[in-house]
């Protein structure tokens, strides 16, 4: 059976600690909620630091955008 948690009359969740753990999530991430169907995906979004150099290398031509879509 998979991780579970409770809403409390608070409105918050704890994480399962397997979930935290196998995730390497820790205390003051922040999270994005996306509304999936009957769901919600949780997903942690990423600090700047880490999305320096991301780009790199990435070419500024030939690249598709809205218009080119049919």
């Amino acid at each position: 059976m998979p991780d579970t948690a409770t809403l409390s009359s608070k409105f918050q969740i704890s994480i399962p600690k397997a979930v935290r753990t196998a995730q390497h999530w820790e205390a003051g991430l922040t999270f994005a909620f996306i509304p999936k169907g009957t769901g919600v995906l949780l997903v942690p979004v990423p600090k700047r630091e880490a999305l320096a150099g991301s780009a790199r290398g990435a070419s500024t031509t030939d690249y598709r955008d809205r218009t080119d879509r049919q």
